[in-house]
């Protein structure tokens, strides 16, 4: 399964260099997709949550976070690399098992990942990122890695507010390897979503 998704991240950004390529050989006639501001880098500020999956919803219930982003033009308003870092708080369940106290610790992660975002459609963005995850509180969990290769298939919508400014709505499935050697709940595995503000 965690392969699927690596190799679906991996789809996703050679699909967008593939479109980028095919769209500089298309005639002047043909209409490309844009997005919602003119030329130049683009930055976003946004507010993440998400829900846990696989294994790692046994003990932990939502995440909660909030993230930079960069997108880089390549081609037009088509095809951008992007350049993203934010902070992560994924919340342990409380009374594990209905025992009193037996609290799940937290996780606390700064993801950094970088990748492509192409436009299919116009305001309609696939993109595919990959990076490194940091865990802040390896020792509150009993970790023996700081340290998570981190991967994130995601899709989107971005819509004007002004000639200067967008809103960034997207939905994607982000998951990490293990902190742990040998433990597979220490791989964190979710649903999320990002809402952000761009100019």
């Amino acid at each position: 399964m965690k392969n699927s998704f690596k190799i679906s991240a991996l789809i996703l950004a050679f699909a967008g260099l593939s479109f980028g390529a095919k769209a500089q050989t298309a005639t002047t006639t043909t209409t490309t997709a844009t997005t919602t501001t003119t030329g130049g880098i683009r930055y976003s500020i946004g507010v993440d949550a998400g829900i846990p999956v696989g294994n790692f919803k046994d003990n932990y219930k939502w995440n909660l976070g909030g993230s930079l982003q960069a997108d880089i033009p390549v081609y037009k308003n088509q095809l951008f690399v992007t350049v993203n870092a934010g902070y992560n708080n994924v919340f342990g369940k409380k009374n594990v098992g209905g025992v009193a106290n037996a609290d799940v610790t937290d996780f606390k992660l700064l993801p950094v990942k970088a990748g492509l975002k192409f436009f299919p459609i116009e305001n309609f963005y696939v993109q595919g990122e990959a990076g490194a995850a940091f865990l802040l509180n390896k020792s509150d969990l009993g970790a023996n890695k700081s340290t998570a290769f981190v991967y994130a298939p995601q899709i989107g919508v971005q819509f004007p507010v002004s000639k200067s400014s967008f809103i960034d709505a997207g939905v994607r499935y982000e998951a990490t390897t293990k902190y742990a050697t040998g433990v597979d709940q220490s791989k964190v595995n979710f649903i999320g979503i990002r809402v952000a503000y761009g100019f």
